[in-house]
Formats: structure tokens, C-alpha cells, sequence
């Protein structure tokens, strides 16, 4: 079990990347679902030790992250987003210099895991090429062959699907599903889909908040009923958008489709769907821009008023003088 509590951390110029996060994560794969720029990297990187956060605490498996950190990159493998390798050089030789970094010195217990990690992810007969040849999934697949050396407890790939092809993202989503039946693994994503599809655990995340956390499908059955959708010209598209809470607009043979949140039909035309987890993340997400919206404009009013006010005190003092 991975649990954060109260977690924060906000950089030099300002932004509050990771905003009172807690979280449970148990064995098995965990998605963590938020747009780009909503804070999943900042807290990937705090628990992999990579960063100090400002205050909060990670305990993982009884273990206090934060202490004892050499203790906890022993049991991690990680994936980050920008995974560079060298061109140069063929899989099984970096893999088994990424072995020895990882301390594996036996040299027969380390040829024989880098073999079985190849193999694992499909790698073994292109293992002799220079990785500078792979292909975006096969440089993927060999991230996680570098990620799972020394058999980790704690796994995290952060936005590991994103660029590839649909056949290599499915090779790489069942070899994470295949990981994640004996350790941690965090799946860190901006794709819906791949949360759908793997993870019977997952948190949403925006603006460095957390806004939801639990079984996908019970926030699904959250939306039943809910969710109404209809074509509309593109001329119409914004005064739908103004006057009804829009998830999602897409194009459907040149014309726009609309999903609407309603606890009943918005309007006429409008045809009943069955919600899904995209709808969800959508649904958060407005809600989230809302509150935040929300929040600059009660800023801006305290501003305006805080300056009236010292306006009217400078003109009080100027004519008393």
C-alpha cells in the first residue's frame, strides 16, 4: 500500500503543482488521470525521491518515503515521460549496464534477468540492434524492461502511451497489466482510455488537486441517466455551450456532437446515452475550471476593493493634511 497524505509542493515561480493530495493506492494498477500541466509529473517525481515536496508525507508499505529514500528507489522501478536512451548502443548491453547500476553483480544472476526481461517484453529478438532503430512503442517496452530490473515493489510510468501506434499502445497496456498483478503500479495518463481499460482503481487530478478518487465504474454510475447527447450546426455550437453544461464536442460526419450533463432532457432533440469515464474526467474538469474561475474572480474583487479603500484613505489623509 502507497499512502500520501496532505501532500504539497510549489515551485519558484508560483505554481502550486501538487495542492494537499492524499491518496491509497493498493497492489495493482492505479490510474492517475489529469490534461497536461495538471500536476501528475510534479507528483510522480515527488514519489520517486526525485524532488522535496513542500510539506505532507508518502509512506509506502510502512516504510516513510521521505526518510528513508535510498530504501525506497531499491523496491522502484520508474518510467518518466521523457525516457532517453543511448542510440548507439543495443538494448541488452544497456540493459545489463542499467543491471549493474541497479546492483545486480552477480553476473549469472544479471544475464539471466536481463534475458528474461527482453523476452518479457518482446524485445529478445531485436536485442543485439541499436535502440537508436526502435520504434517509438519498442523504445517504451525497453523503458519498462529498465524499470522492472531488480524486481521492484512500486512501479510508475508517467504518460506511457502517448505517440504510439494503436497496436504497440495495446503490447504495452497488456504488459502493464500483466505487471501489475503482484506490485504497485501507477499509471500516470492523460488518456482516458487507458484507465478504462486497466485500472479497477484510479484518482482524477487537475490544477494540482485532487477531484475524485475511487472505482471508475462507480463514477460512472454516478453519471446514469445523466448524460443526454445531439447533433447541432456548427453555427449553434457556442449557444449550446453557454446555455447547457457541455462535456464534449466532437465531429461526427462534419457535424458537431454534443454530451450534455442534465438530470433530465436539456432540450429537444436530445437523445439519452450511456455514460462512460469520459465523461466523468470531462464533468470534473468543468467543474474544476468553474471553482477556479471562481476563486480569481473573488481574488480580483478583494483586490478592487483593498485599492478603493486605499484610495480613499490617501484622500482622507491628503485633506487632513
Amino acid at each position: 500500500m502507497l499512502t500520501i497524505k496532505h501532500l504539497n509542493k510549489t515551485y519558484a515561480n508560483g505554481v502550486h503543482a501538487i495542492n494537499n493530495v492524499s491518496l491509497e493506492i493498493p497492489n495493482g494498477l492505479f490510474g492517475l488521470l489529469g490534461p497536461n500541466g495538471a500536476g501528475k509529473s510534479s507528483l510522480m517525481r515527488t514519489i520517486a525521491t526525485l524532488q522535496e515536496p513542500d510539506s505532507g508525507s508518502i509512506h509506502f508499505q510502512g516504510m516513510d518515503v521521505l526518510k528513508e529514500k535510498e530504501d525506497l528507489r531499491r523496491q522502484l522501478g520508474y518510467l518518466p515521460q521523457d525516457f532517453g536512451v543511448y542510440p548507439k548502443v543495443s538494448a541488452e548491453d544497456l540493459l545489463t549496464h542499467f543491471a549493474i547500476l541497479k546492483g545486480l553483480t552477480q553476473k549469472a544472476q544479471r544475464k539471466e534477468m536481463v534475458e528474461s526481461l527482453l523476452r518479457q517484453t518482446n524485445l529478445w529478438e531485436a536485442r543485439k540492434r541499436a535502440l537508436g532503430s526502435y520504434s517509438g512503442g519498442m523504445r517504451q517496452r525497453f523503458g519498462i524492461a529498465q524499470a522492472l530490473l531488480g524486481a521492484p515493489k512500486l512501479v510508475i510510468v508517467d504518460e506511457p502511451t502517448a505517440g504510439l501506434d494503436p497496436d504497440e499502445r495495446n503490447r504495452f497496456l497488456n504488459l502493464l497489466a500483466e505487471i501489475g498483478e503482484q506490485v504497485v503500479v501507477i499509471l500516470s495518463t492523460h488518456i482516458v482510455e487507458d484507465v478504462t481499460d486497466l485500472c479497477p482503481r484510479m484518482a482524477m487530478i487537475a490544477q494540482g488537486k485532487v477531484l475524485i478518487q475511487g472505482e471508475p465504474q462507480a463514477a460512472i454510475d454516478e453519471l446514469k441517466n445523466k448524460v443526454w447527447r445531439k447533433s447541432v450546426s456548427k453555427a449553434a455550437l457556442p449557444e449550446y455551450q453557454s446555455k447547457f453544461t457541455v462535456l464534449a464536442s466532437r465531429l461526427v460526419g462534419g457535424k458537431p456532437q454534443i454530451n450534455v450533463y442534465s438530470e433530465s432532457q436539456p432540450d429537444e432533440g436530445f437523445v439519452q446515452v450511456e455514460a462512460d469515464l469520459e465523461d466523468v474526467y470531462f464533468l470534473q474538469l468543468r467543474a474544476s475550471q468553474a471553482s477556479a474561475n471562481l476563486t480569481g474572480q473573488a481574488a480580483g474583487a478583494a483586490t478592487r476593493a483593498s485599492d478603493s479603500a486605499g484610495t480613499s484613505d490617501a484622500a482622507t489623509a491628503s485633506r487632513a493634511a
